[in-house]
This record gives structure tokens, sequence and C-alpha cells, in this order.
């Protein structure tokens, strides 16, 4: 009989516990036992972990967030820690590990598996969607909706108040949340991180809009992105009181258009909103197909492999060719975008 362990690390995101529910069915109908890795790598630091059945993993499809707790932990794991999660993984019996996550969970992972070879299955979670290695990660799904609902609602007090608003949606590294929720929603206007914001273009674009009398603009932008010829530090001390940090580059650029074209311009900034809540259907079933998927891998001792999404079938593919690099944007849905842009 086989003892699998799962752990979700990382940032949360709708969808996890579809994955959790899917590898203990899976894994009871094959005969297997689970270990419930608590609160991400620390679980297996701190030794704390617990049996999953059928009872705990009961009525929470549709629940956010993940029952199992997580934590956020920055690659390369000193030495220390390392070492110590390979022997706690070894005493706990455990035959298999399934890491649920994203970009930094999945580089523990390899660290493990390359110093220690420890079991190990991937399973790719990410809002922002930039895992290559698979089209799609779970909870990206989600994270879209949600960004469209609220770009949708804003739309109407952005006309009602003849106004510029800002709206900011996560992506530190790529811009797929900006992309397509700007799409859906309308958006005039998607800023990226993969292309420097040009702020005389921008404010080109909105002028252009206004003389054709469209009094007001939705303007989607990441998180992460950046303006262009604009020095950091001056950004800095100029719009957030010298303090430098990841994100409020609605706020940066919401005063920047308020100052060049003197339109009244408003900042709505989602953030976690985006991860939080129930998980659309399409995460519930990409979710369960993962798990179902991450517990046949192994069954067949394919380890050191992250289940993947390819064409719309369940794959998997080496986890070091998924955190090789990050998935770049769709460049056809770029050019769709632009033509909107006017």
């Amino acid at each position: 009989m086989k003892k699998i362990g799962i752990l979700t690390g990382g940032a949360d995101c709708p969808g996890l516990n579809s994955v959790i529910r899917a590898v203990v069915r899976k894994s009871i109908d094959e005969g297997f036992v689970v270990t419930g890795v608590k609160n991400g790598w620390n679980g297996l630091v701190d030794n704390d972990m617990r049996i999953l059945d059928y009872r705990l993993t009961s009525g929470i499809l549709a629940r956010g967030g993940t029952i199992l707790g997580t934590s956020r932990i920055v690659p390369p794991l000193e030495k220390r820690r390392v070492n110590l999660i390979a022997e706690n993984f070894k005493r706990s019996g455990m035959d298999a590990l399934i890491t649920v996550g994203g970009e930094d969970t999945l580089k523990i992972a390899l660290q493990l598996l390359r110093e220690h070879s420890l079991p190990i299955v991937g399973v790719p979670k990410s809002i922002d969607n930039s895992l290559s290695g698979t089209d799609y990660t779970f909870g990206f799904d989600t994270a879209v909706n949600v960004a469209t609902e609220c770009i949708d609602r804003l739309h109407t007090t952005a006309e009602s108040h003849h106004r510029i608003i800002v709206i900011e949606v996560m992506g530190r590294y790529t811009g797929w949340n900006a992309l397509e929720a700007g799409i859906a929603g309308g958006a005039h206007y998607i800023l990226l991180p993969e292309f420097p914001i040009e702020i005389d273009k921008v404010c080109a674009s909105l002028r252009a809009r206004h003389k054709r009398g469209k009094s007001f603009s939705i303007i989607v932008v990441s998180e992460g992105a950046q303006i262009k010829g604009c020095c950091q530090e001056d950004l800095d001390k100029k719009f957030r009181g010298g303090r430098h940090c990841v994100g409020r580059i609605g706020e940066v650029l919401a005063d920047l258009i308020e100052e060049r074209t003197s339109y009244e311009t408003r900042v709505s900034v989602l953030g976690h909103i985006q991860r939080g809540g129930v998980p659309t259907a399409y995460d519930r079933i990409i979710g369960t197909r993962f798990g179902f998927k991450a517990v046949e891998l192994v069954k067949e001792n394919k380890f050191g492999k992250m289940v993947s999404l390819h064409n719309n079938k369940i794959s998997y593919v080496d986890i070091e060719e998924a955190v090789k690099e990050r998935k770049a944007i769709d460049s056809d849905l770029m050019e769709i975008a632009k033509v909107f842009y006017a």
C-alpha cells in the first residue's frame, strides 16, 4: 500500500480544494493512503501532517483557499531546511509527494529532486497563468472572471461621472490577468509588465477618445507594469512617499494621467479579491483532472513530472521544463486588444 503526501504551497487560489479532493478520492480508489501536509513546505519542516479521508474532503469542492493551509517560501532553500524536509519526508513513511503550487513551490520541489531524489509530482497552480509547460493553470479562470465582473461594474460609474478609471489587477511578472480580463471587460487600454508603459501614448489615446465624445475610459494595468523612461526611485519619491513597494502602479498611473490630461481619474486596486472566493466550474474541473493525473503518475512511478494541460488533454512535463521560464503572453490576443485602444 502506497502512502502519498500532498501539500499546497505559495499564495492561495480558487481550485486548490478540488485538487486535494481529487487526490484523496483517486488514491483511496487505488488503495493508497493520503497524508495532508499542513501549511506548505513548513509542514514538512515542523512535522505537521494528518491523514486525509472521505470525511475531511467532503463538501470542499466549492470552497476557496485550501483546507491544508499554505505558506510562501522563496527558493532556493538553505541547506539545513532542505535536509530537514528530506529527513522528515523519509521518517513519515510517505512513498511520494504531490506538490500543488506555482513557480516558487515547484522550484523548491526541483531542488529536493536534485539534492535528495525525493519522489515528487507537481500540480500547476497560479492565478497569473505564468507557468510554462501548461496551457492553463487552475485558479486563473476564476481570477479573470472576478476581474471582469469588477471591470463591468466600474464601467457604469466611470460613464456616469465622466471619469478615467485605472483598474490594477494582479500579475507581477506576466500580464495574462490584465490581458484576458481587459478584453473580456471591454477595457480601452491594457498595460502589461511585458511592455513598458508609454505614458504619452496612453494620454494621447485618452484625448482622442474625449474628442470623439467619449468622456470616460477604463484602463486595466498589471501590478508589475513599469513606466517607460521613468526612474523607479523618482516615482517612489513622488507618488509613494519614498517607499518602494510591489504594485500600486495604478496610483502612479492615475496621478500621471490626471496631471497630464486634467481628466478626473480614479484608481481601483483589486488585489487579493482575485484570489479568494468560490472557484469557477472550469477551475473545479481542471483541478479535479490535475489531481487524478497526479495520482496516476505516482502509481506509475513517474516522478519529477508536473501535470499539464495541452489542447485540453491532460499530460505531463518535467518540472525542470515547467519552471525554466515564465510563459509569454499570447501575442495574438495582444494584437486583438490593441484594436480597441483607439
